[in-house]
């Protein structure tokens, strides 16, 4: 296979599980998610739905979600919103808010039940999936979150903040 490169602005990408397609979430000039059909080099979707830089993008294990997180550093603009997208269809599937600053990160948890996201406003949240409830609303950086990951068996969540510190979390408890 012969390497692929992708022009346009892009703010992060992410592999499909199966390591067919390659998620690009856009940058400050395109605020959608487009889906790649790499060995092909081609696009096969575009997501739309998002009014802010993308900054995180994501595939369910079951590659049948892919979830995107977004906003703007800009004072005035003081929240962050995430998207899940139908893999097959690209229809959003449900708009999360909650967080008062930009979605810097988001994961799945390895079942898919759960999503995680951190954000600039310091917490780290864990969405329902099914439902789009947010349950748990993790504070203890005092730093913006920049990265959450799930353990490989979901009872661990780590998360890394501008603060310096990395923590990790039970996630059943949140503590």
């Amino acid at each position: 296979m012969e390497l692929q490169t992708f022009a346009g602005d892009v703010g992060c990408v992410f592999f499909s599980p199966d390591g067919e397609r390659l998620a690009l979430g856009g940058g400050f000039f395109d605020c959608t998610v487009k889906v790649w059909d790499f060995r092909a080099g081609k696009e096969v979707m575009v997501l739309k739905g998002h009014k802010d830089y993308i900054r995180s993008v994501c595939y369910s294990r079951d590659e049948k979600l892919l979830a995107s997180g977004s906003g703007h550093l800009a004072a005035k603009m003081k929240t962050g919103t995430i998207n899940l997208w139908d893999v097959k269809t690209g229809k959003e599937t449900r708009r999360l808010t909650g967080h008062a600053a930009l979605v810097r990160s988001v994961a799945f948890s390895p079942d898919g039940k759960t999503l995680a996201s951190g954000s600039h406003d310091k917490t780290v949240k864990l969405w329902d999936v099914k439902t789009g409830k947010d349950w748990a609303t993790l504070k203890v950086h005092t730093g913006g979150v920049s990265s959450v990951a799930f353990s490989p068996d979901g009872k661990l969540l780590a998360s890394g903040s501008d603060d310096g510190t990395i923590q990790l979390w039970d996630v059943q408890t949140g503590k």
